[in-house]
């Protein structure tokens, strides 16, 4: 049986549901794969072996204990091509890290934790997603379009913060692509094209997994992880 390591970035919450979707989901892709993967919860304000893990998950449920603990375990996976997945506050720190590390914006920052920065990349949504189930219209061609066989899907949200739309065409430029959109065509999904597997999302996919039938996204991460060639 094939296995692999999922680290998960985060503080769990055995009171926060997704905290609890996100362990189900994965679950549900190892038996769809036929694989066994274990799975760690990181905390943030801890240092952690990232080595010891074929794929990294960045966890719903911001703010973390710590703003730059998180960050280090995206930056960990983005430069050694390990797989890595966001969802809400993963996709938000996802998009931040790159931002300062690859853009060279240093003080981009999250309006939660940081609300009088000077350069605000995460901002209150014009309207709260939270408990929202809205359509996301997702790029031909992407990797996220080829995970879901499909160019649109109905996803489940549970964030209040996203992308500051001011920064959306310069992140794009910069190479992080934006995969998926919503009705006003702004950013809810972000890849890497070139990297292993490196996608955010501003929805939790694994709100929608079932035994029997994970989520399409999830499948392909944790399929990343297990299938390493």
């Amino acid at each position: 049986m094939k296995t692999s390591r999922i680290g998960i970035i985060g503080d769990f919450n055995p009171a926060n549901p997704t905290h609890i979707y996100t362990n189900n989901a994965i679950h549900h892709a190892a038996e769809a794969l036929g694989a066994q993967i274990d799975v760690a919860w990181l905390r943030t304000d801890q240092w952690a072996e990232y080595e010891r893990f074929q794929g990294l998950f960045g966890g719903p449920g911001s703010p973390y204990r710590s703003f730059e603990g998180a960050l280090s375990g995206i930056r960990h996976a983005r430069e050694n091509n390990v797989p890595f997945l966001g969802t809400c506050g993963g996709f938000q720190h996802m998009v931040i890290e790159y931002a300062r590390n690859v853009m060279g914006m240093s003080e981009a920052a999250h309006a939660e934790s940081d609300p009088d920065a000077p350069c605000p990349f995460v901002t209150p949504l014009k309207c709260s997603l939270v408990g929202q189930t809205i359509a996301v219209t997702i790029k031909a061609g992407s990797r996220t379009a080829k995970a879901f066989h499909a160019e649109r899907s109905t996803e489940a949200f549970y964030c209040s913060y996203g992308l500051n739309p001011l920064y959306q065409h310069r992140l794009e430029s910069a190479g992080l692509v934006i995969s998926g959109t919503d009705a006003n065509e702004e950013a809810r999904i972000v890849e890497v094209e070139s990297h292993r597997f490196f996608v955010g999302t501003l929805f939790v996919p694994q709100a929608r997994s079932q035994p029997g039938s994970p989520h399409p996204l999830i499948l392909a991460f944790c399929r990343s992880t297990v299938f390493q060639d």
